[in-house]
């Protein structure tokens, strides 16, 4: 654990720790025993297919020797495996392998994977405990804070809990074998942790893009944990997003509709909220912020490596239909994250449907 950073979300008796460091996952067993994971039931390790191959056997290994009972279920990569059917599928194996109350379910992998086996483990004879051992960059987020759910064709993760994990552990060596793509994408919600809550991170991720899109271990390091440090300082204030953790939404209201219409393929997660980001900033000038903020916001996602653009040939009316089955619509009208300043939002529960149309139609002509 030489070198490695830890935080703390701080939930009174449902706290639990963040670790972020090289080589954690030789510390797996160690660590899931301190923080009270049962060895004298069996655990579940679900991962996807991408994952499987390169990290499972490791942390099989690791966790039995530690003396762990240990199960595998692998899903299919890809967001399409956030669905009923797999939940189903899953709550089945947890069965078959003889999973109890005092066990527990291990997501390794990305988002998607910690979204869906969180879920089961929320859904699993009413909640048992689970841990996040997220191996990409943009996982830094969704393995974090307890959200956890599945999509419906209609809207993503319209189905879900808030269900913690007892622990998160970000052994910075998974991420050497993300692909390129997958790489941007994460530092998507990286960079937004920045724009919500810290104009000094900003500027160091705009100063340091090259370092982190080479995937330099410091970088890496620094750009994590302050990110999760931000996610951490929310949630501890509002675990169940009563108020302020609306705020870690910023660009996701129109990136989750782009995803739904593209169909959760052609555009990754971390890209959608990418330009969705964009959107927010030029919303946020017509609504009075400072030029400044849409220019530096697209410039440094634009650093990157991330689109800013809307793809043309999505249609606007079904990227607004999808947007008003969003748990953000209501009676009308939008609950809208707006950056007023680089490193601050404002919450704002009036942003007609029809403003935000505008916005999607520039977005297909922003200049790239």
């Amino acid at each position: 654990m030489a070198g490695a950073r830890e935080l703390t979300v701080d939930l009174g008796e449902r706290s639990y720790p963040i670790y972020i460091g090289e080589g954690l996952l030789d510390e797996a067993g160690r660590l899931l025993a301190e923080h009270g994971i049962s060895k004298k039931s069996p655990l579940l390790i679900i991962t996807d297919s991408n994952i499987a191959d390169k990290h499972l056997a490791r942390l099989e290994s690791v966790l039995r020797d530690g003396g762990f009972a240990v199960a595998t279920a692998v899903i299919p990569a890809g967001e399409a495996s956030k669905s009923l059917s797999r939940l189903e599928q899953l709550v089945g194996i947890a069965l078959e392998r003889g999973l109890d109350r005092k066990s527990a379910i291990v997501a390794l992998g990305g988002g998607v994977v910690g979204d869906l086996a969180g879920f089961v483990a929320a859904s699993y004879m009413r909640g048992i405990k689970f841990v996040q051992i997220p191996t990409t960059i943009l996982a830094h987020d969704s393995s974090v804070g307890g959200k956890v759910a599945v999509n419906h064709p209609l809207a993503k993760n319209i189905i879900g809990a808030f269900h913690q994990p007892e622990l998160v552990l970000y052994d910075l060596r998974t991420l050497q074998t993300l692909p390129e793509r997958e790489v941007k994408a994460g530092l998507s919600e990286v960079v937004k942790h920045g724009l919500i809550w810290d104009a000094a991170f900003v500027a160091w991720c705009d100063e340091n893009a090259e370092r982190l899109l080479a995937l330099d271990p410091e970088a890496l390091g620094y750009a994590l944990y302050k990110g999760c440090s931000v996610k951490a300082a929310v949630v501890s204030q509002d675990e169940r997003e009563n108020d302020l953790r609306a705020i870690l939404n910023l660009g996701h209201t129109i990136g989750h509709a782009l995803e739904a219409v593209a169909g959760y393929g052609e555009l990754l997660h971390g890209e959608a909220i990418s330009i969705g980001m964009v959107g927010a900033a030029r919303l946020a000038v017509q609504l009075g912020a400072p030029e400044e903020v849409y220019r530096v916001t697209k410039r440094v996602l634009s650093r990157v490596g991330l689109p800013v653009r809307l793809p043309a040939h999505l249609d606007t009316d079904a990227i607004m239909r999808a947007l008003m089955h969003d748990k953000k619509f209501q009676e009308g009208v939008v609950t809208f994250i707006v950056p007023v300043a680089i490193g601050k939002v404002e919450i704002n529960k009036s942003v007609s449907a029809s403003l935000i149309r505008e916005i999607v139609e520039q977005l297909k002509q922003e200049a790239v």
